[in-house]
């Protein structure tokens, strides 16, 4: 069970919620005066989730949850709804980066994702819920819910699109008519505003950029997993012979010696894991070119 999965089910599902997608994050770090102490290590991870509730309306929602320790469970600690969300910035337009910013009614972060392909991924996935919510929200344009569906009906209610001298003083088209619906109607919601970010994570081409991110995000995990793997003998220490015990001490010279070679082992062994991991992404970006013109091939034919 993924991480994503395992926060849906001890944090949203209790509360009647699901889960869009969740991002690992970092506080990003403030310019400081060289002399001015800084903080300790955070012994905690820290996740945002972009969540809708199973209830109708759907309501849109953005949480953070931390995990205190290796094996803790999850704990939710801030939660806002997509009215609160003003406005999300994506740093560089013009490059994929960890960085983004989201600016809310009373609070104000800075991230750093663990990766760029995360962060890319979390931002297109909370750019298209937005668009669908605030969709629902505001209406279609020219129907019962819109300013635009009222003019049309004023402008059906009498001959030639004018409104009649005969409909004024609270019937269809009057004065106290269009007041009645100004009261009910309300002010147009104010929208997330998505700032500095890529056109290909706020475009229509979506599904062809999430396969190349989560394709980048799962090369990346396995990278870090083959490094842990690799490290892992060294850091226990010397090795134990096959009949169980230890390798005699020897001199100084002997001990720099075989310290220097585990080291050389463990570079060759490193840039070993560092080739597979370039080559399986180059191969990856093959695949998504491939598919991407693919596509356009397929839509162009339509």
């Amino acid at each position: 069970m993924n991480i994503q999965s395992a926060i849906n089910r001890e944090v949203f599902a209790p509360r009647d919620e699901r889960i869009l997608v969740a991002v690992e994050v970092k506080r990003r770090p403030r310019k400081r005066l060289s002399f001015l102490p800084t903080g300790g290590k955070a012994g905690y991870i820290t996740y945002i989730c972009l969540s809708v509730t199973n209830k109708r309306p759907a309501q849109l929602l953005i949480t953070k949850v931390k995990r205190f320790g290796g094996s803790a469970p999850f704990t939710r600690r801030s939660q806002w709804s997509v009215e609160q969300l003003r406005q999300v910035d994506g740093i560089d337009p013009n490059k994929d980066c960890p960085e983004f910013d989201l600016v809310f009614d009373n609070a104000f972060d800075q991230w750093v994702a663990s990766s760029a392909a995360e962060k890319c991924i979390f931002i297109q996935i909370m750019y298209h819920a937005c668009q669908t919510y605030w969709e629902g929200k505001v209406g279609v344009p020219g129907g019962p819910a819109s300013p635009a569906g009222d003019q049309q009906k004023d402008q059906r209610a009498s001959p030639g699109g004018q409104v009649s001298p005969g409909a004024q003083g609270g019937q269809r088209g009057g004065p106290g008519a269009q007041a009645r619906r100004k009261s009910t109607v309300g002010p147009r919601p104010r929208q997330t505003e998505f700032v500095n970010c890529q056109s290909k994570l706020t475009g229509d081409a979506c599904t062809v950029n999430l396969v190349i991110y989560r394709c980048k995000v799962f090369f990346n995990h396995m990278k870090k997993v083959m490094v842990s793997k690799q490290s892992s003998p060294l850091a226990g220490g010397p090795r134990a012979s096959p009949s169980g015990q230890r390798p005699p001490r020897g001199s100084l010279g002997s001990v720099v010696k075989r310290a220097s070679q585990a080291l050389q082992e463990r570079g060759e062994r490193l840039g070993r894991a560092e080739d597979k991991t370039v080559d399986l992404m180059h191969k990856a970006q093959q695949f998504a070119d491939t598919a991407h013109k693919d596509m356009e091939t397929f839509t162009d034919w339509q």
